[in-house]
Formats: C-alpha cells, sequence, structure tokens
C-alpha cells in the first residue's frame, strides 16, 4: 500500500515554529497576520504547523509584518550546516529559549520584563529569580 501523505520537510515545520514564535512575542493573533497577508487564518495554522511551505514573496511579507529579518525564520534549523555553524552548545541553549518564549508564562514574563527600564530593577529581578531557581533545586 502507498502512503500518499507526505510529511512535512524538517525546515518547513522550523520556519512554521519561528513564525508562531514572533507572531506570538508580538501578541498578535494569527487572524491579524492572515488580515495582513491577505490570507485565512487557517493558511497561517498551515504554515506554522509545517504543513503548507510558505514562499519566498510571502516569507518577505511575514518578516516585514513581524519585523524580523528572514535570516531569524532560519535561526537554529535543522540540518548539518546549522548545527556546525552555531556550533552545538549554542543551538541547544536557543531552544531552551525558544521552548521558555512558547509557553505563556515565559511570553508574560518577557513582555512584563522589557517594560522595566531601570536597569538597577532588571538586575534584582534577575537575581531574585536565580535565588528561587536555587532554592527549587534544592527541593
Amino acid at each position: 500500500m502507498i502512503e500518499n501523505k507526505k510529511k512535512p520537510n524538517p525546515i518547513d515545520i522550523h520556519v512554521g515554529s519561528r513564525i508562531r514564535l514572533r507572531r506570538t512575542m508580538l501578541g498578535m493573533s494569527q487572524e491579524k497576520l492572515g488580515e495582513s497577508l491577505g490570507i485565512t487564518f487557517q493558511q497561517i495554522q498551515k504554515y506554522e504547523k509545517g504543513t503548507n511551505r510558505v514562499g519566498a514573496s510571502r516569507l518577505q511579507n511575514i518578516s516585514n509584518i513581524l519585523n524580523v529579518p528572514v535570516s531569524f525564520f532560519f535561526e537554529d534549523a535543522p540540518g548539518e550546516g546549522a548545527a556546525l555553524a552555531s556550533g552545538m552548545s549554542e543551538a541547544s541553549s536557543s531552544n531552551y529559549v525558544v521552548d521558555f518564549l512558547s509557553s505563556s508564562e515565559g511570553l508574560q514574563l518577557n513582555r512584563a520584563f522589557v517594560k522595566i527600564t531601570d536597569p538597577k530593577v532588571r538586575r534584582r529581578l534577575v537575581d531574585l529569580v536565580k535565588a528561587l531557581a536555587a532554592e527549587a533545586d534544592l527541593d
């Protein structure tokens, strides 16, 4: 029996996840992004899942709307060159950041943190989080 459904390409999945990451970082809905592009939110969903491949001109439009360079969507992309170019430890640390920013709590913390303009307050907040994390490790 021949399987007709193809699995999405890992690069398409990665690009889609980066679109979703940036869109959620900006607090933008799929509907709003789709509207800006003249397409449905269902099409945005397909892009974000990697089910549909994003064409070059569409990716350029998305990068303009989301205010990032096109290269943003390919950072830490799977493949031989990506791991060698960025270094293995960098790739795993940036995946950690992506995972953090993909969570509801991480997004909320990030949005609140960037609104703090006083560097001393920011430093104290980082120290507080480190202290709480160290305490959690002891439990």
